[in-house]
């Protein structure tokens, strides 16, 4: 069955290029399109039941209604769907309004289309959320910045992240950032894929990356 997609932003020829690179793979259909937040919640009131999105492609800056704005009210009404940012800016204020609003993962436009495509497939059979290795290094950074912050304060505080990462989940956090896969990440740590993929929804479900947040 195709995973049924809509793509959201405000630049018609953005829109139209996405489309064209998601149709080549047979994996997807594309059941909706809008030019911006608004005009993507006013379409989702007449798409058939069997024609609801499972993913939205979401661009962050637009006018009427930006995607931040768009994911929060989008969450709220329509929870099943998976809300997947894709823009080309990459700040941590950007990222954390998004995550907070519930987009459940994070690309950057210059990935290739057969990336995106990669991870949409992995995300729909596997349930994790994407980011883009140079979000996860925004990421990291953040979570780094603020350790070494915390470990001023007290030894009991030692060690600890905002997000209260484990080591172990610190160490798979850098190899998210690389681009790896399950498989690539169990090699390096000599775990099993299905570990690496516990690890990686924990790390997920700590930073708040899904629908459900």
């Amino acid at each position: 069955m195709a995973i049924k997609l809509a793509i959201v932003d405000d630049k018609g020829s953005n829109r139209n290029i996405l489309k064209d690179k998601l149709l080549r793979y047979h994996q997807f259909e594309i059941s909706l399109i809008a030019e911006n937040g608004k005009d993507f919640l006013e379409k989702m009131k007449t798409v058939p039941v069997e024609k609801i999105p499972s993913v939205v492609l979401m661009d962050l800056e637009m006018p009427e209604m930006d995607g931040v704005d768009a994911v929060a009210a989008g969450s709220y009404l329509y929870p099943s769907v998976k809300y997947v940012m894709l823009t080309i800016f990459d700040d941590e204020e950007k990222i954390f309004k998004a995550i907070k609003a519930g987009a459940f993962g994070y690309l950057l436009k210059d990935e290739s289309s057969d990336n995106i495509a990669e991870v949409l497939i992995q995300m729909h059979e596997n349930g994790v959320g994407p980011i883009s290795p140079g979000i996860a290094h925004k990421i990291l950074q953040l979570v780094q910045n603020n350790s070494i912050s915390l470990s001023q304060k007290t030894p009991h505080e030692k060690g600890k992240t905002p997000f209260n990462l484990t080591e172990r989940e610190q160490e798979i956090l850098k190899l998210l950032m690389q681009g790896l896969l399950y498989k690539e990440i169990g090699s390096k740590l000599d775990i099993s894929p299905n570990t690496a993929k516990k690890h990686v929804l924990n790390i997920y479900a700590k930073l708040h990356v899904n629908s459900k947040a």
